[in-house]
C-alpha cells in the first residue's frame, strides 16, 4: 500500500515538473529534487538527485518535442550550447557526489535569488528573432554552455533557469525562443548527470519511470501555455523569475531547518 502511494506521489510530482518545464523551460529540475525528497519521501539526497535528473531529462525531451513541432527551437544554438555543457555537467556531477547534498542545495538557492533578480530587471527586453550561432558568437555560446553545465552537474539539476538567461545573454534571442531551445541542453545535462549518478547506483529506476509518465502529461499543458504567453513581452520572464524566487525561498527554509542553523 505504501509503495502504491509512493508511486502515485511520484507521478503527481512528475506532472508538476513537466508542466513547469513546458512552461518556462526550467525550474522543473530544481522542483524535482525537493519533490522527490520531501513529497515522495526519498531519504538520500544524492539518490533523489540522481533519480530526478533522469526523470527531468525525459520530461525535458517530451517538452522539446512539443516546442519543435511549434518551430520554437533554435537547433544550432541549442546544440552548440548543449555540447559544450555536457563535458561540464559530467565534471560537475562527479564533484557534486562528494559533497553534502543539503549544503549544495542551500548554496544554490542563494544563487537562484540572484538569477531571479536579473530576470526581473531584464523582463521587458524583446530579444531578436532569427538569431544564428556563427563564428562571431560561438565562443560566447560555448562558454555559457560549459559554465552552466558545470553548475547543473555539480548541483544535480537540469539547470533550465540558468540556461534560459544564458541563451538570452549569449545570443540575444527572445525569452520565448530561449525556453524552447533551452530544453536541448536540459535534456543533455540531465542525461549526463543521471548517467554519472547511475554509475554509483544512485538512481531509483521504477520511481523515475512513474515520475516520467506524470511529467509527459504535464509538459503538454505547460508547452501550450508557454506558446500563448510568449506573445506578451515581459510576462513569461516575470513568471519564470517568480517561480525561481518561490523555490529558492522554500529550499533556504528547508536547508536551514535540516542543517540546524
Amino acid at each position: 500500500m505504501m509503495a502504491d502511494v509512493t508511486y502515485l506521489l511520484s507521478a503527481l510530482s512528475g506532472v508538476a515538473v513537466g508542466f513547469t518545464l513546458g512552461l518556462v523551460g526550467g525550474g522543473g529540475s530544481i522542483l524535482a529534487v525537493p519533490l522527490m525528497a520531501y513529497v515522495v519521501g526519498v531519504k538520500s539526497p544524492h539518490l533523489a538527485i540522481g533519480t530526478s535528473a533522469l526523470a527531468v531529462a525525459a520530461n525535458a525531451l517530451a517538452g522539446l518535442a512539443s516546442h519543435a513541432r511549434a518551430h520554437n527551437v533554435n537547433w544550432r544554438c541549442g546544440g552548440a550550447y548543449a555540447l559544450a555543457g555536457v563535458a561540464g555537467a559530467f565534471a560537475g556531477s562527479s564533484a557534486g557526489k562528494a559533497v553534502d547534498g543539503q549544503h549544495l542545495l542551500l548554496l544554490f538557492a542563494l544563487l537562484m535569488l540572484v538569477i531571479a533578480g536579473l530576470m526581473f530587471r531584464n523582463r521587458g527586453q524583446e530579444g531578436i528573432e532569427g538569431v544564428v550561432c556563427n563564428r562571431d558568437n560561438f565562443p560566447k555560446v560555448t562558454a555559457f554552455g560549459f559554465g552552466t553545465g558545470v553548475l547543473s552537474g555539480f548541483f544535480g539539476i537540469g539547470g533550465g533557469f540558468l540556461i534560459v538567461p544564458g541563451l538570452v545573454a549569449s545570443t540575444a534571442m527572445p525569452v520565448g525562443r530561449a525556453v524552447g531551445t533551452s530544453l536541448v541542453a536540459v535534456t543533455a545535462f540531465g542525461l549526463t548527470t543521471a548517467f554519472n549518478y547511475a554509475l554509483s547506483g544512485l538512481v531509483d529506476w521504477p520511481l523515475a519511470g512513474t515520475f516520467i509518465v506524470g511529467g509527459v502529461l504535464g509538459s503538454v499543458a505547460g508547452t501550450a501555455l508557454s506558446r500563448r504567453m510568449a506573445a506578451d513581452k515581459g510576462r513569461l520572464s516575470t513568471v519564470f523569475a517568480g517561480l525561481v524566487v518561490v523555490v529558492a525561498l522554500y529550499m533556504i527554509w528547508q536547508g536551514i531547518g535540516r542543517l540546524g542553523l
